[in-house]
């Protein structure tokens, strides 16, 4: 007497159900230690006054020329510099936007000099890029101009010697 043959379909069965329940649970495990970090906590409110927004953006193309925003890696300093015409009785708030990491984020006053040039200290930001977003009022309009600069370590002064 031959002894039958063991049906492996079982076995196979219960072994596919086993390794993907393992599969689910790593991937969900897995997902729960990924960072979800939005670009900005209170995304819906600025979500509802984008209208404004867009208006400033369009009111700033003509002068969004004009605007010049500067890394200076020997001083490390931004230089945000406004337009002639827009310099008197401007008042707004430069934010300095780190689009990797939303936690880098600072936000000042704006706080022009005479010559309507704002220097923001770079020492303490991390290299990269940065997206120097100035929104400010001037004559009664509301104006935004969003630049991006790059931001990198201050010169060695041994290798500018040699």
């Amino acid at each position: 007497m031959t002894k039958p043959s063991r049906n492996l379909w079982p076995a196979s069965i219960i072994g596919f159900f086993v390794l993907a329940i393992i599969f689910l649970v790593t991937f969900v495990a897995w997902a729960m230690r990924q960072r979800e970090g939005l670009v900005s906590a209170d995304y819906y409110e600025q979500e509802v006054r984008y209208q404004q927004q867009l208006d400033s953006m369009n009111r700033s193309q003509s002068i969004a020329a004009q605007m010049v925003v500067t890394f200076d890696p020997m001083q490390q300093v931004i230089n945000v510099a406004l337009p002639r015409e827009q310099r008197t009785g401007a008042n707004g708030v430069v934010h300095l936007y780190r689009p990797s990491d939303a936690r880098l984020d600072r936000e000042m006053a704006l706080a022009i000099d005479e010559n309507g040039v704002q220097k923001v200290d770079a020492k303490t930001l991390e290299n990269g890029l940065w997206k120097v977003r100035v929104k400010w009022n001037s004559g009664g309009q509301e104006y935004f101009v969003d630049q991006p600069v790059i931001v990198t370590g201050a010169p060695n002064s041994d290798s500018a010697r040699g």
